[in-house]
């Protein structure tokens, strides 16, 4: 008998992300960040860590592992003011999704999304995150957010 688990295959779509990206808010005079995305736990789990050059941004440490409840993701997020969410992940035809509609660790006060879409060769991602207040029904934008592979 092996003690070795047989890996999610929906982990092979998270590739994609896999390594150091300038992360770049699109922001007047917004000097760029930094995340790096990497596998954990022999692959069981794709780790974020993201350092922002902002004290408005918060520096993240995010865990993503399959949804056991559904086809997608769950993205366990963490920074350094002490916040912890748990937002839901798509990732698929070159789109990029997170969504926090639910109260979880923090309370909802507003709901929040991120939407960001690969370039052809999967190198820049082009996104923002968004808050709404009615429950998701409208959203606005809260700011523009680039990344860019670095390797």
């Amino acid at each position: 008998m092996s003690d070795t688990p047989t890996r999610d295959q929906r982990l092979a779509t998270l590739e994609i992300l896999v390594g150091e990206w300038v992360e770049q808010v699109l922001l007047p005079d917004a000097p760029a960040g930094r995340a790096v995305f990497e596998w954990a736990l022999r692959g069981a789990y794709l780790i974020q860590r993201s350092d922002a050059p902002l004290e408005e941004f918060p520096d993240g440490f995010m865990v993503i592992e399959p949804d056991p409840d559904g086809d997608g993701y769950t993205q366990h997020y963490f920074d350094s003011r002490g916040v912890t969410r748990v937002y839901r992940m798509q990732l698929r035809d070159g789109e990029w999704t997170l969504l926090r509609t639910e109260p979880d660790f923090s309370p909802l006060d507003f709901a929040q999304r991120f939407q960001g879409t690969f370039s052809a060769d999967g190198d820049t991602i082009e996104g923002r995150w968004e808050t709404s207040h009615d429950g998701g029904t409208t959203w606005q934008t809260d700011f523009g957010l680039r990344y860019t592979r670095v390797r």
